[in-house]
């Protein structure tokens, strides 16, 4: 399985999710079976279920912590509000945020440097550098938010 495609998917389901009221189910079947017929991401049909599996623990945790996250974000949005974010930025800022505070299989340098690349792929050509300045200011404070969780 490869975790950058699942962050890739994940990233698109939250986006429909938020779009088109559809369920993490749903959007994720969608989205891992658009993969597999385009195979633009080297999808291995043995890599199928892990990789849904693990699309799924990153949707659903993300989804299940939106508020508090949304609520870490705004302190480190400095003349922002996570409404008027683009949605895509909002996705992407959001699942790094479920990484870096929620998890403790992924180092928050890692989350940070997945999200930028996520950002690039699928935002403006600010999106990276936005996602950069936000995260970077969090990861200095990871410590005393992974305690607050």
């Amino acid at each position: 399985m490869k975790r950058r495609l699942a962050r890739e998917i994940a990233v698109q389901s939250m986006y429909q999710m938020e779009m088109n009221e559809v369920d993490a189910n749903e959007a994720v079947t969608m989205l891992l079976t658009e993969a597999m017929e385009e195979n633009e991401g080297e999808v291995e049909l043995s890599d199928v279920d892990a990789t849904r599996a693990f699309v799924l623990e990153l949707v659903n945790g993300t989804w299940s912590r939106k508020e508090a996250i949304d609520g870490l974000l705004e302190d480190y949005l400095k003349g922002w509000q996570i409404s008027r974010l683009s949605k895509v930025d909002r996705q992407v800022l959001r699942l790094a945020t479920y990484e870096m505070i929620f998890r403790d299989d992924v180092p928050g340098k890692v989350a940070v440097n997945e999200a930028i690349e996520l950002a690039k792929h699928f935002g403006s050509p600010e999106s990276g550098k936005f996602v950069n300045g936000v995260l970077g200011k969090m990861i200095q404070d990871i410590d005393q938010l992974k305690s607050k969780r």
